[in-house]
């Protein structure tokens, strides 16, 4: 740290260094380790304002994986434009290829089940849901399943089948 930058954060206060800026205008900073006037050391900082700074419309995606990595130290160097570029290229190509495999296997799965190698799968059709008291029943019972408004304390009995 030259002694002019020293000069400059003791009389300003923090200096942040503009690191980067990505495709989506998201700009990176680093602030360097350096001591406060008492003598206390602050650690080194990264990080980033973004382009869009409403907290609540934050999208999975708004920061790119390579300058996330950065920030939360698991790169010691910020991404080089190439770099980002080259990434790009790869990612498009992945998911180019995950639809080509996509679409291989179901004309796959199509010609096996044309040749009988393999059986459709069964659909199965439940009507009601299994705490419904119909449940498995071939028809909806006439009976009323429901006493609520005319029950009386002792006066249940089973119905008689």
């Amino acid at each position: 740290m030259s002694r002019f930058a020293s000069l400059l954060r003791r009389t300003f206060g923090v200096m942040k260094e503009h690191v980067g800026t990505d495709h989506l205008g998201n700009k990176y900073y680093y602030i360097p380790e350096q001591k406060t006037w008492t003598g206390r050391v602050v650690r080194a900082r990264r990080f980033v304002e973004a382009s869009n700074p409403t907290e609540f419309e934050y999208l999975e995606g708004s920061i790119p994986s390579e300058w996330e990595a950065w920030i939360r130290g698991r790169r010691k160097d910020p991404p080089t434009i190439e770099e980002l570029l080259k990434n790009e290229v790869y990612r498009e190509q992945i998911k180019i290829k995950a639809q080509e495999a996509e679409e291989k296997d179901r004309e796959l799965q199509a010609r096996e089940y044309a040749e009988g190698l393999v059986a459709r799968p069964v659909q199965t059709q439940v009507k009601g849901h299994a705490a419904a008291t119909q449940f498995g029943q071939s028809e909806i019972s006439e009976d009323p399943v429901s006493s609520a408004n005319t029950f009386q304390p002792g006066s249940w009995a089973p119905p008689k089948k």
